[in-house]
């Protein structure tokens, strides 16, 4: 029998946005069960020593330059020997009214989280579909599916997340490749702590039947299951919610 921290022994994984919050906790998870990791984040001092800290790899990259992240990855696949599991951890967030959202916010916040999935996924694909196998997981949002005021191109990126995971687990799918999304209800960090009050945290505790806030590793041990035991499950839009988005 495999144990927990041997199932993934010798996957090799890309993870970008590794290095903070819930990304920080999906790539320890990876590393506890065997994985060889590289991270994927911008290029700071701050990203560098993080990774570090995690125990793993890790290349700068914008994620807004598609040639750019096209190239990174394929480093990346190239310093593993090959990519066997993509995990699309990076977003960007701010809160703004819908009125007050111009065509640069936008394009940030679209080309970022959607747009840049897309590119991590055309530049793994040919390598799994080759191997015929392979895990991709997104991580979208609750916002996907419920929405919400003051996040309108957030949500909207979220739920382009959704269509593309949808789309490559159909067109991927008889290569041996599944592609899932994951939608976290709120999970309070770096991110996510700044753009809340107390009270606020208090109001989203109360909508969930279990009483509490999400956790990083909430996110990532179901991350680790879809890489190892899941592999029956594809296109689908998985809630990690706390019973706060049902559907």
């Amino acid at each position: 029998m495999t144990t927990p921290r041997t199932r993934l022994h010798g996957a090799k994984a890309i993870v970008t946005g590794g290095v903070g919050g819930i990304g920080a906790a999906i790539v320890r998870r990876l590393l506890e069960e065997g994985a060889d990791v590289i991270v994927l984040d911008l290029h700071t001092d701050a990203a560098a020593t993080r990774a570090a800290s995690i125990g793993a790899a890790y290349l700068p990259v914008d994620l807004a330059d598609p040639a750019q992240t096209r190239s990174v990855v394929q480093a990346a696949i190239e310093a593993l020997g090959g990519v066997d599991l993509l995990v699309n951890a990076a977003g960007v967030f701010r809160a703004l009214a819908l009125l007050d959202i111009n065509d640069a916010e936008w394009d940030r916040v679209l080309n970022i989280n959607a747009r840049a999935t897309l590119t991590t996924m055309q530049a793994v694909a040919p390598s799994m579909m080759a191997q015929d196998h392979g895990r991709i997981v997104n991580l979208a949002s609750m916002a996907a599916k419920s929405g919400g005021a003051m996040e309108a191109h957030y949500a909207a990126s979220k739920s382009a997340v959704v269509a593309l995971t949808r789309a490559a687990a159909i067109e991927w799918g008889p290569r041996g490749v599944t592609v899932n999304a994951i939608c976290p209800g709120y999970v309070l960090t770096e991110m996510g702590a700044g753009t809340r009050t107390e009270e606020q945290i208090a109001q989203w505790t109360q909508r969930s039947p279990l009483g509490r806030l999400g956790e990083p590793d909430d996110v990532a041990g179901l991350v680790a299951y879809l890489a190892t035991d899941g592999g029956y499950i594809t296109g689908q839009a998985l809630n990690v919610t706390g019973g706060m988005v049902m559907h």
